[in-house]
């Protein structure tokens, strides 16, 4: 049974059993997800869920994140989860299209806190918990028929994060095989998210990591406080695969290689604060506007090409593209991206001042999106989601054309960023929160953390001097 690989592989993997490499990108991550957290800080985007975790109570374990405030471990993950996904900044793993991070992270270093676990103890959590709600994810995508989550609207992300902090947070509470067993199979009953909010709006997505996180936690908890899940969780006539996809799922891409090939590993950091499937488009925009030092007042037309199952999200309805309603919703838009890679973007090509309400409002970026048209692109279609390819043509006034095609994404294993190219995204999103040094401090405190008693010092850390 699935459960029972699952469940297997999360109580017997040690610290000592993870490679160096394996480790050292568990950091990496801890360092990506905590800027993304503290720059979503900054912009009070816990506001909110943070007030009603505070008026929930409870006892005082687990600290917010940038914060000295400490609430029960399910409340603070449900707060730093939301902070990790609400600027669209996060990673994102390939074909499942999940974000692992936003959950798995924020997940566990807040039950780690409240168990005072060890640093290791924390970076093993993370890396079982990643490769946990990939592996979920992964059951969900046929060659034959897509992703199947995605096209029924499902928010994968957090359906399968949930039942993997649930796996992790067993894990740091020392539970044996059958507790972390029931720990998955209770979570699996708290497992929600649709992705409606990226087509047509509303904020909601935001919180989608913090509700998977806050789930897992509480699905540990009832584990270890003796409530049980069906050992048929995953396949049985009513379960998770034949619940929300319609037993369509390859159970074999769940558990094939557990424990010796590491899926996580597949895992691209975003470059861009923006919807992944906008990236590429992005892409291209800038390079073609560095290959050709484009006059941008003398464009005619523009048109991108896409997977057809990302005009759903990028590009319907165009309306809502070519005009978003916020800042927020501006990062799902093709045309949006395009028209501001082409004007100049900051960070490492386009980043969060891009996306402000003040920028959806600019009249120059609105008429250059309105130039953008989107298109399904056969070539594109045969390589997604493997990646999330694009093509872009701009045609210019004097009837020149110009093309670019990116069929690889930058930040993925096959065009990775550099080390100093995440260490530059860290510091941009996390000196939004902290002081320069105070942002270095913290990067040097995750790359030393399995050196670490716990995580309070770590936690502390996130908290400007002058809070």
């Amino acid at each position: 049974m699935i459960l029972d690989e699952l469940a297997d592989f999360t109580y017997s993997i040690n610290f000592n059993d993870l490679s160096e490499k394996m480790v050292q990108d568990i950091k990496n991550r801890m360092i990506d997800s905590l800027g993304l957290c503290l720059a979503a800080k900054s912009e009070h985007l816990d506001a909110g869920v943070s007030e009603l975790m505070i008026e929930w109570g409870g006892q005082p374990v687990s600290n917010i994140i940038g914060s000295n405030f400490k609430m029960p471990a399910a409340s603070a993950a449900l707060v730093n989860g939301t902070l990790a996904h609400s600027l669209d900044f996060d990673d994102t793993h390939l074909p499942s299209v999940l974000h692992p991070s936003a959950s798995v992270i924020p997940g566990s270093i807040s039950q780690g806190q409240a168990v005072n676990a060890s640093g290791q103890e924390v970076i093993l959590a993370a890396a079982l918990g990643l490769e946990l709600c990939v592996r979920i994810g992964m059951g969900g995508y046929l060659k034959s028929a897509g992703n199947i989550f995605f096209n029924k609207g499902w928010h994968a992300t957090s359906i399968c994060g949930a039942i993997a902090v649930a796996g992790l947070s067993a894990k740091l509470l020392k539970l044996d095989k059958k507790g972390i067993a029931d720990a998955m199979s209770i979570a699996v009953s708290m497992s929600s998210g649709v992705i409606e909010a990226n087509r047509s709006g509303g904020s909601v997505k935001r919180l989608h990591c913090g509700w998977a996180a806050h789930s897992g936690i509480i699905a540990a908890s009832l584990s270890k406080g003796g409530f049980t899940g069906p050992p048929t969780v995953f396949e049985g006539r009513f379960g998770f695969y034949n619940a929300f996809l319609d037993a369509q799922y390859d159970s074999q891409a769940v558990t094939e290689g557990l424990g010796n090939k590491w899926l996580s590993e597949d895992i691209f950091y975003k470059p861009y604060p923006a919807n992944h499937y906008t990236h590429a488009g992005i892409d291209a925009a800038l390079a073609l506007k560095k290959e050709n030092n484009l006059n941008i007042d003398n464009i005619f037309e523009i048109k991108l090409f896409c997977p057809e199952d990302v005009l759903r999200t990028i590009a319907e309805p165009r309306e809502a593209k070519i005009n978003p309603e916020s800042g927020y919703h501006a990062k799902f838009s093709g045309p949006f991206t395009v028209a501001t890679a082409l004007l100049g973007g900051g960070g490492l090509g386009v980043s969060f001042d891009d996306f402000t309400d003040a920028k959806v409002a600019d009249k120059s970026i609105l008429d250059l999106a309105s130039k953008v048209h989107v298109f399904a692109d056969k070539e594109c279609n045969e390589i997604f989601p493997y990646q999330f390819p694009a093509k872009l043509v701009i045609t210019m006034q004097d009837g020149t054309i110009l093309t670019k095609k990116i069929l690889v994404n930058r930040g993925g294993p096959k065009n990775p960023l550099s080390n100093d190219e995440l260490r530059h995204k860290f510091t941009i999103n996390a000196t939004k929160y902290l002081s320069e040094l105070e942002a270095e401090n913290l990067a040097l405190a995750i790359m030393n953390l399995d050196e670490s008693p716990n995580v309070d010092d770590l936690l502390a850390m996130t908290v400007p001097a002058n809070n």
